[in-house]
């Protein structure tokens, strides 16, 4: 989960500046939590938008960002802001209270979902692995920028069926997967790449204090570790995704155990490589979640 403070912006004025006109005068300001959500938003938008990621370096850790006054200034210019939400990237909603700009059009990935937040902890924040929710908060990208600029509005819709067809390029892979591995058991380190290993068919055997425990960035207990590790010595899973950012002296434990009984790792991550983009990075995702089921 993503945490952080923000930084006060002294001597500047909490009005919001405006990022374009209506009638698309000049490219749209947008800014994103994380640069999965700002390479959609260039996807999308072309020449038409400019696009400032706060997260935007494989390098830094999500779960220590700190706010700083160039990023402050951004969200009080923007005229779109795209968000996880969900819990996932909470410096966004403190960063938008203290820039007062509330001209801009927000549009958060989980309310897109429509998934249950309130499920006693159980929602997933990282929604970037689910496709569908992809293809929603992309259409409401695409409606913000339309209403921003409606003189570009056909440039817009062409760029998301672009987007939309690749997305279903995505979502077939998946299911020629299900079709070939539905059933195997998976191990993770943390729910990141659940939403795409669920679509996948795999069963996720991780004990739940495990996984929630590494997210939370807490000890896990000793039973639990135990419980973990038995998972690669008796062979109950075929792969272990990890989350090769956050990694630390317990999810190396279960690193190593894995490789010792030659279970194939997979890694997965909250932010793209670098020089990469959001469908490149799945589809790579994909490949190695294929490849290593068909050990």
């Amino acid at each position: 989960m993503i945490a952080g403070g923000v930084l006060a912006l002294a001597g500047c004025s909490a009005a919001p500046a405006p990022g374009a006109t209506a009638d698309g005068a000049g490219p749209i300001t947008v800014v994103a939590s994380t640069d999965v959500y700002g390479d959609i938003a260039k996807q999308l938008g072309g020449d038409r938008v400019r696009v400032t990621s706060i997260i935007d370096d494989p390098d830094k850790d999500p779960h220590e960002y700190q706010a700083d006054p160039r990023n402050q200034l951004e969200i009080a210019k923007a005229r779109v802001i795209i968000e996880n939400g969900g819990g996932y990237d909470d410096f966004m909603t403190t960063m938008r209270n203290a820039a007062g700009n509330d001209s801009a059009t927000v549009v958060n990935a989980a309310d897109a979902s429509g998934y249950d937040q309130s499920a006693g902890g159980a929602f997933n924040e990282h929604l970037w692995y689910d496709f569908p929710t992809m293809q929603k908060v992309a259409d409401r990208i695409v409606a913000a920028f339309s209403s921003a600029d409606p003189a570009d509005t056909a440039l817009f819709t062409k760029n998301v069926a672009v987007f939309t067809a690749k997305l279903g390029s995505l979502e077939r892979t998946e299911a020629d997967l299900k079709a070939k591995f539905a059933g195997r058991g998976a191990a993770i380190t943390e729910p990141v790449p659940l939403y795409m290993l669920d679509a996948i068919g795999l069963v996720d055997r991780t004990p739940h204090k495990f996984s929630e425990a590494i997210e939370n960035d807490s000890d896990v207990p000793p039973s639990v570790l135990r419980d973990t590790l038995a998972l690669f010595a008796q062979h109950r899973v075929d792969l272990l995704a990890y989350n090769d950012q956050t990694m630390g002296p317990q999810t190396e434990q279960v690193l190593k155990a894995a490789k010792a009984e030659s279970i194939p790792v997979v890694p997965v991550g909250e932010t793209m490589p670098a020089g990469d983009d959001y469908i490149g990075w799945m589809t790579a995702n994909l490949t190695a979640v294929g490849d290593a089921l068909a050990r």
